[in-house]
């Protein structure tokens, strides 16, 4: 079960906050977790002591939140299956809860295992939020094979990155042998600042998990049990290690190709969502609070090219003529996360339209380029 640790004794099972645990100490403060609550919370405690929470409720069978304290979702029910509640990334200020059972991740730390050569002589390098599905995975999957998860890059022979932050981490982090990327594509910047550590990338969803992974340069490859279909170039997932409640297809919006074998290529997002630093944006969301504001009479968002975050949001509005820019922008900071708010704004008289009356996007981001 995913409560059943990897180590024991002296093994070293958690070097974070200044604090070090063995797996014996660890185990022992498992089975000490004050809490009998039905449903543990994690979201703002630090870091050693969300894990122990989290293993906490594992171990007892009870559902445990990991959200983002500055964005929690509205949550009417939990399901009665439910082991790990979180959410979508709020990007737009409205996050979507999800809930997820304990076999969902479980069910894939062997083939994770296979791909990674994470070994239990690791100590695996977790570089955000636990509340950000990525960094929780990478730190549970850690303690089930039996390696240390570390927040000190000078101890770390693992990483679990996006590729903007694996850039800063190389160069603190001299035993490095294997780098984890995912989020958002691998660009050729990080791809050489890592060079001779051994990259393995993989593709997935808050909703998904996993999907396809590979060893740099090595293809991607669905795992195995994942179907994927193309629909009007867009991809598909049909996963067992979905959330509770996913469509048996689940549209990921992702352009891309499937190739034999299960070979994978994504091309980029779908018109509507923007991939900003590994955080999906979706531009609907954002136009929709953007329209709500004073001196907006209509918007249109679009995903514009950064050689670091793979894109940024640009907002192109229509002005009524009450409000200045930055009158706007200040309020627009105030509902939007920084993933969501715009970085370059562009007046126009009038944006284009469908003959329905829906903004163009689409022309919108020709006009852009």
């Amino acid at each position: 079960m995913i409560a059943a640790l990897g180590g024991a004794g002296d093994q070293p099972a958690l070097d974070v906050d200044g604090r070090t645990y063995t797996y014996a100490q660890l185990d022992r403060a498992i089975d000490e977790h004050g809490s009998d609550a039905s449903v543990h919370d994690a979201s703002e405690l630090p870091l050693a002591d969300a894990l122990i929470c989290v293993c906490a409720a594992a171990r007892r069978g009870t559902a445990v939140i990991v959200e983002n304290p500055g964005a929690r979702p509205d949550r009417p029910e939990i399901p009665p299956s439910a082991f790990l509640l979180v959410a979508t990334s709020g990007s737009t200020g409205r996050p979507r809860p999800l809930a997820r059972t304990a076999a969902s991740w479980y069910d894939s730390f062997p083939a994770f295992t296979a791909i990674t050569g994470i070994e239990a002589t690791d100590h695996v390098l977790i570089t955000g939020p636990l509340h950000a599905t990525m960094h929780l995975f990478g730190a549970v999957h850690a303690l089930w094979r039996g390696a240390c998860v570390t927040d000190d890059p000078s101890r770390a022979t693992v990483v679990h990155a996006v590729p903007a932050v694996l850039r800063d981490v190389v160069g603190k982090a001299p035993k490095l042998r294997t780098a984890i990327v995912a989020g958002t594509a691998l660009d050729d910047g990080a791809r050489a600042v890592a060079d001779g550590i051994e990259i393995v990338e993989y593709y997935g969803a808050a909703e998904l998990s996993l999907v396809a992974a590979r060893r740099v340069p090595e293809p991607l490859r669905l795992l195995d049990g994942v179907d994927a279909d193309i629909r009007d170039g867009l991809l598909y997932v049909r996963s067992p290690y979905s959330v509770i409640g996913a469509p048996d297809w689940f549209g990921v919006g992702d352009l891309a190709e499937l190739g034999d074998n299960g070979e994978l290529t994504v091309r980029g997002r779908g018109e509507s969502a923007i991939n900003v630093g590994g955080t999906t944006v979706v531009a609907e969301d954002v136009e929709r609070i953007l329209e709500t504001l004073d001196g907006i009479d209509a918007v249109a968002v679009v995903g514009s090219p950064h050689s670091v975050l793979g894109e940024t949001v640009t907002a192109v509005v229509e002005l009524d003529g009450t409000a200045e820019i930055a009158d706007i922008r200040s309020r627009a900071r105030r509902v939007l996360s920084k993933e969501a708010m715009p970085r370059r704004w562009v007046p126009i008289e009038a944006l284009p339209r469908t003959a329905s009356g829906k903004v163009a996007r689409g022309r919108v981001r020709d006009w852009l380029a």
